[in-house]
């Protein structure tokens, strides 16, 4: 049986919090670099240079990469032979995202109550938390920002498998056509 206190918790998902705001993963890195170098059109190359200009900027803490943080979306694994002691994992989490985008500078983005009131929580909380027991004696956390203003483009179009593999390219293309300049960058499909 491993032993794991909640204030090591909220501490992990307070760094994760700035971490995902100010830190582009190497792979993405990459991609965009190569992308940046096989881009044939010089607008395109100037977007692409300018994303990875900001990359570095929000790297050296000057800004997150991104100023919509959004809902902070967690992941956890807790095996089964984990015991968490000194309070609730749930609340541990919450005060390390409140912490995290304090710290952070993060913007707060998130309301208690959506469709009426609207009213900020003015700390990013509650976070949207998946939880999975697994085997073992490991505890894993991952934190994704869920900015909003990718949800202003998202499609949701059901298809039959008659559609076949051109159909779903006819999705993709149509909602492209449809986001336009105003989706949220770095724009990526799939």
């Amino acid at each position: 049986m491993r032993t794991v206190n909640v204030k090591d918790i909220k501490e992990t998902v307070a760094k994760l919090c700035k971490q995902a705001c100010y830190v582009v993963t190497p792979d993405l890195k990459a991609a965009f670099t190569k992308a940046q170098s096989t881009e044939s059109s010089s607008l395109g190359k100037d977007i692409l240079g300018k994303i990875l200009q900001n990359a570095k900027l929000a790297e050296e803490g000057v800004a997150p990469i991104c100023q919509d943080t959004g809902m902070t979306v967690v992941f956890v694994e807790i095996g089964q032979d984990v015991h968490i002691e000194g309070g609730y994992i749930e609340d541990a989490i919450n005060e390390g995202v409140a912490k995290g985008y304090t710290e952070g500078y993060l913007r707060k983005s998130v309301v208690a109550e959506p469709l009426f009131e609207r009213k900020n929580t003015t700390n990013n909380t509650p976070a949207v938390i998946h939880t999975r027991i697994v085997p073992g004696d490991k505890l894993k956390i991952k934190v994704a920002p869920k900015g909003f203003g990718s949800e202003n483009k998202s499609v949701l179009k059901m298809l039959v498998p008659a559609d076949g593999i051109e159909g779903v390219k006819k999705v993709f293309l149509e909602a492209v056509k449809y986001a336009g300049p105003n989706a949220c960058p770095p724009m990526t499909i799939g």
